[in-house]
């Protein structure tokens, strides 16, 4: 029996020091960990200023830990108007090596920089003998490069280097969809402050001042359409809404338009039942529908709007379309920069594109007596990440 006991104390020693063995080299920082702790420490310097932005300023305060991941004397970053800050590199040099990042930004990938192309007495003072050069990208688009210069260039900075910059172009990206983020908000208090528009309001209620005495029945079925219109549009703080609920925003609106207009105002109406379950961005579809009234129908006298949305697969395609006066391009474009009175359009184009990415803004097409067609594209399924971006609207002018 105590045979068995010393046996069995034996076993589970030899067990524990087994364990202990396998266990033991985790709790050590060996080489491998302690340098990727350092990379990451130095990377997590970086990035807080990479967020803000590709600035002079955050660049610069960035440039600092970026130098001390690649390990070279001299590090800058630029864009297609040169060197934007450095870290290592003297002023003087920086018109060197803007040639050398609108190079590398036109040729779209990475460059290795000899001798001769950094032959300068105060490059070559300094020891500044040769460089690698990788571009910068945010949303696949080359918006900069960044230059790492040293008095040699081991096999792997190339490699090191375009890691590096993919790192760099990650927190980038994550600035633009914070800078896309803080543009919803904005346009979201644009939003609510321009629901209802003054001249509608004031059109549509003496439309119905006019039926008081002549067809009191009439008139009432007006103002509760009015009163409809009124509590949808105060009342709605929710960001999405079915397409569905916004055409029967755009009924009653239209309601409240024609009591105005009479016959002279016409509309066709085509819809796909299959894209009424679509999620849009709430009032996104009404101000379009008033543009066209306001802007195209109102100068004219008369006329006629088509309303579509159809099925195109994994989107639907919604157009209002007018055969009223049309705008001349240049106004267009200035009302959808929002450098207008009418923030109508601009808001509805800022928060399509905030939403669902670039590609869904509105497409206006348009000239001075050939009407105005407004569409865009909704995905049917699911949206896409908010996504930024420079521009507005596509403009055709027929």
């Amino acid at each position: 029996m105590i045979l068995w006991v010393v046996l069995a104390a034996a076993v589970a020693g030899l067990a524990g020091v087994g364990a202990y063995a396998l266990w033991a080299p985790r709790r050590l920082v060996t080489p491998g960990q302690r340098g990727s702790y350092e990379a990451l420490s130095i990377a997590n310097q970086a990035a807080p200023a990479l967020r803000s932005g590709m600035s002079a300023e955050a660049i610069g305060r960035a440039l600092g830990p970026l130098r001390s991941l690649l390990a070279t004397s001299g590090v800058i970053v630029g864009d297609e108007t040169g060197v934007i800050a450095s870290d290592g590199v003297e002023a003087k040099n920086c018109d060197l090596l803007g040639a050398a990042v609108r190079s590398v930004m036109d040729q779209g990938r990475p460059v290795l920089l000899s001798g001769d192309d950094l032959r300068c007495d105060h490059l070559a003072g300094r020891g500044l003998n040769t460089g690698v050069a990788v571009p910068l990208q945010v949303d696949q688009k080359v918006v900069g490069a960044l230059i790492a210069v040293d008095s040699s260039a081991p096999p792997g900075l190339l490699r090191l280097c375009g890691e590096v910059a993919k790192f760099v172009s990650t927190q980038l990206e994550l600035a633009e969809l914070d800078l896309s983020r803080r543009r919803a908000v904005q346009a979201e208090l644009q939003f609510l402050r321009a629901q209802i528009s003054p001249h509608f309001v004031y059109n549509a209620l003496t439309a119905i001042e006019s039926f008081v005495r002549t067809d009191p029945d009439r008139a009432r079925e007006l103002l509760v359409s009015f009163a409809e219109f009124t509590r949808y549009s105060f009342a709605s703080h929710a960001q999405y809404t079915n397409l569905a609920e916004e055409l029967r925003l755009v009924d009653i609106y239209l309601e409240l338009e024609r009591a105005r207009f009479g016959s002279k105002l016409g509309v066709t109406l085509k819809v796909a039942p299959e894209v009424l379950s679509v999620r849009v961005p709430s009032l996104v579809l009404q101000p379009v529908v008033e543009n066209a009234v306001r802007h195209g129908i109102e100068p004219k006298g008369a006329g006629s709007i088509k309303i579509e949305a159809v099925d195109s697969g994994a989107a639907a395609l919604i157009s209002v379309e007018d055969d009223g006066a049309g705008v001349d391009a240049r106004r267009v474009a200035s009302a959808l920069a929002g450098k207008s009175a009418s923030v109508g359009l601009h808001n509805v184009d800022e928060r399509l594109r905030a939403t669902f990415g670039d590609g869904h803004g509105l497409v206006i097409e348009t000239a001075p007596g050939a009407g105005t067609k407004v569409s865009f594209s909704v995905p049917k399924f699911r949206s896409h990440a908010p996504r930024s971006g420079s521009g507005y609207a596509k403009l055709a002018a027929q």
